[in-house]
């Protein structure tokens, strides 16, 4: 059988010849190494893209950080200025047993004091009382005033004034209205069981 060699071919023959093998060869290389290779880099690539864009997200954080911590330091200075005239729990039934006396003093005659559930939101708690008052509008003008002029807050809401129907010296009409105080919530309190709702305590009837 006769030997074959390249060298036997034509110049043009070879060169075509080594033009294919190489052009085989590179297409070998790039589809089992050039491929895989542009395809981790196109992994990496996104995974740069991502970290960087998370690193743009802390930078824009931590640029506002100084206006967090400001408006925090803010909200504090303004609960510091709300406690001396929000109560806290234990001094809200004393507060409101003030009012009691405030109607006394007032020379109000006081036909009901009954406190109502408590009402509990996100920073304060709200500890309504329905008062009943007989007496004068003078009366009722001293009682208002001395309410208002209490350190802590006590609002006075739902004001419903009738006349008698049989006036005497001192009690020429009756009142019923809404005492409130606020009570302020220091932190949130422990979640409650599944069904049971958190209620503060209400103060007892006098």
């Amino acid at each position: 059988m006769a030997s074959f060699s390249l060298s036997t071919l034509p110049w043009k023959t070879q060169l075509a010849v080594f033009v294919s093998l190489s052009l085989g060869a590179a297409g070998v290389f790039y589809y089992f190494h050039e491929m895989p290779a542009q395809a981790r880099i196109a992994v990496h690539e996104k995974e740069i893209a991502g970290v960087q864009t998370q690193i743009e997200k802390g930078a824009a954080t931590a640029r506002q950080l100084p206006e967090f911590r400001q408006k925090v330091a803010d909200l504090q200075t303004r609960l510091e200025s709300l406690r001396p005239i929000l109560p806290d729990e234990k001094d809200a039934a004393d507060l409101l047993r003030r009012v009691h006396t405030l109607a006394m003093q007032s020379n109000l005659t006081i036909l009901g004091f009954r406190p109502q559930s408590v009402n509990t939101r996100t920073l304060h708690a709200e500890w309504p009382i329905n008062l009943e008052l007989e007496g004068t509008y003078h009366n009722l003008g001293l009682f208002l005033d001395r309410v208002s002029k209490v350190p802590r807050i006590i609002n006075v809401s739902g004001l419903v004034i009738e006349a008698r129907s049989d006036p005497q010296p001192n009690a020429t009409i009756t009142v019923k209205c809404t005492a409130t105080t606020f009570v302020l919530i220091d932190a949130p309190a422990a979640a409650p069981e599944a069904g049971k709702k958190t209620r503060a305590k209400a103060p007892k009837k006098s």
